[in-house]
């Protein structure tokens, strides 16, 4: 007589569903083509969401529904639709705790002839920045699994003073005087940044001001 050599039974292939909620915990966000990458058919979105074990957080972009949401959750989901944008100004500022303010909208920079995402139903602030202004200065932040990328705290004070038409000068001030009270930034770094957004003319008396 032969023996069951496995004595819990037979494994249980992974479903469809199970194959699904794998990759949306891997994820941390799913979006519909994530699904076809993987040969899933759409339709099991749907069904995971009417079953509660999905949540619809945006249009096109799906959490587990016993995932772990954290403060940031708008900045990764705008990561998601959005995957060439970097977090900065306002945004960037709040992320670091270098501003009193609250900003309704995510500021994110994207290259001028970049596509121009359509997103209407998350707050989205679009500026516009090339070359080293957009590219140098970030960095990647892992957030509910997504990586997110946000101007470095020297960076983003540079970018304030670029648009503080935009922002005011005055929060671009209270950025400054905070980061460099908190040691967030060197001299050095602040003004590497100012001459790489060409603002090292406008920054220079506020920058002597600190010394």
């Amino acid at each position: 007589m032969k023996r069951n050599k496995n004595p819990s039974g037979p494994q249980r292939a992974p479903s469809v569903s199970d194959e699904l909620l794998r990759l949306a915990r891997t994820k941390g966000i799913l979006r519909p083509r994530d699904l076809r990458d993987q040969g899933i058919p759409r339709e099991y979105l749907a069904r995971l969401t009417r079953s509660g074990d999905l949540i619809r957080v945006a249009r096109g972009l799906y959490v587990l529904a016993d995932a772990d949401i954290s403060e940031h959750h708008t900045l990764v989901q705008v990561a998601k639709r959005i995957p060439s944008a970097v977090v900065c100004l306002l945004t960037a500022l709040r992320f670091h705790g270098l501003t009193t303010q609250l900003p309704f909208q995510v500021w994110v920079a994207i290259h001028p002839k970049a596509w121009r995402p359509v997103v209407r139903d998350l707050p989205v602030r679009l500026v516009y920045l090339s070359g080293p202004a957009l590219n140098e200065g970030n960095e990647a932040h892992t957030i509910e699994g997504v990586q997110v990328r946000i101007t470095t705290p020297a960076k983003t004070v540079a970018d304030c003073f670029k648009f503080r038409n935009k922002i005011g000068l005055d929060v671009a001030m209270e950025a400054l005087r905070d980061g460099w009270r908190h040691r967030r930034f060197t001299m050095d770094e602040l003004w590497t940044y100012a001459k790489v957004d060409r603002v090292s003319n406008v920054i220079r008396p506020y920058l002597e001001a600190l010394e």
